[in-house]
């Protein structure tokens, strides 16, 4: 059911595109577009993830070289009815994970080095449940396509006023095309900061049944939010900001940071967590 939700909001986003290719450049525009999501969709799902991995130097680890580690995600995995995961430790000093891949088969963990220095074992757990709960309902491909048709709609109205259409009918209102401009890229935007921050809530939530004790992840996620406050991860991209589990921009100070935000408040979500209990 999750993978059919993915794929219909894969296909709702591309018709989306293809409908503002239409308005930008008539026929020819819809034409571009399609092919131009095929193309990004195909990149997307088979791809991306090996692309963010190698993008933040993660490297990968084994029962060998990361026993604990491995043996927290090994005995999540049994209990959450996953195969294992690839994991990755990603060497930089943010407290910060994130999951990846397009299905359970292909489907990474990555932690930096400075979440392992910072959490204890429960804690821990608790952010590998979480991610776990990403992979086990498509999380991360559903906020790699979002991220990726956003990006291309954004890209596509920068380029607006240099498109027509082949001929005078398919040519569109000018007043129109410039507020579709400015509309599409954040009705694109407020589509994927809100299919992120649901996921955030419902992986907490997967989190918290999977490890039987949401405290684990409460102090977790303070902990995660004071540190980060005081620590930019390096290399850190907005295109790939709504994968890890804390925004990994929340030490820098955006204006409008909230409203765009991929990620819920940290009260927030310790808050959701707190009725968990009852």
């Amino acid at each position: 059911m999750e993978q059919f939700k993915t794929y219909i909001l894969m296909i709702g986003l591309t018709l989306l595109f293809i409908w503002f290719g239409g308005i930008i450049a008539g026929q020819t525009g819809m034409i571009l577009a399609f092919l131009g999501a095929l193309g990004m969709n195909f990149y997307a799902y088979y791809y991306s993830h090996e692309q963010v991995l190698k993008h933040y130097h993660a490297i990968e680890v084994d029962a060998h070289s990361a026993s604990g580690l491995y043996a927290i995600v090994y005995r999540l995995t049994k209990r959450a009815n996953l195969p294992m995961p690839k994991l990755y430790i990603i060497p930089d000093e943010q407290p910060n994970a994130f999951a990846t891949g397009r299905d359970y088969e292909h489907a990474a963990v990555a932690v930096t080095e400075g979440l392992l220095e910072l959490l204890d074992e429960q804690e821990v757990e608790a952010v590998i449940a979480h991610e776990l709960s990403h992979i086990k309902h498509y999380d991360m491909l559903i906020g790699t396509i979002t991220a990726t048709i956003a990006g291309a709609i954004a890209m596509l109205a920068n380029f607006g006023m240099f498109f027509g259409g082949s001929s005078e009918d398919e040519r569109p209102n000018p007043i129109v095309t410039i507020a579709l401009m400015f509309i599409m890229p954040m009705v694109a935007t407020i589509i994927q900061m809100t299919v992120s921050r649901n996921r955030e809530f419902m992986a907490d939530e997967g989190a918290a049944k999977m490890t039987g004790h949401p405290e684990w992840l409460q102090s977790a996620l303070e902990k995660l939010d004071h540190y980060a406050r005081g620590l930019i991860l390096h290399d850190a991209d907005p295109q790939t900001a709504h994968m890890f589990i804390i925004n990994p921009f929340t030490g820098k100070d955006f204006s409008m940071k909230q409203l765009f935000s991929t990620h819920p408040t940290t009260e927030e979500r310790i808050d959701r967590l707190e009725e968990l209990k009852y």
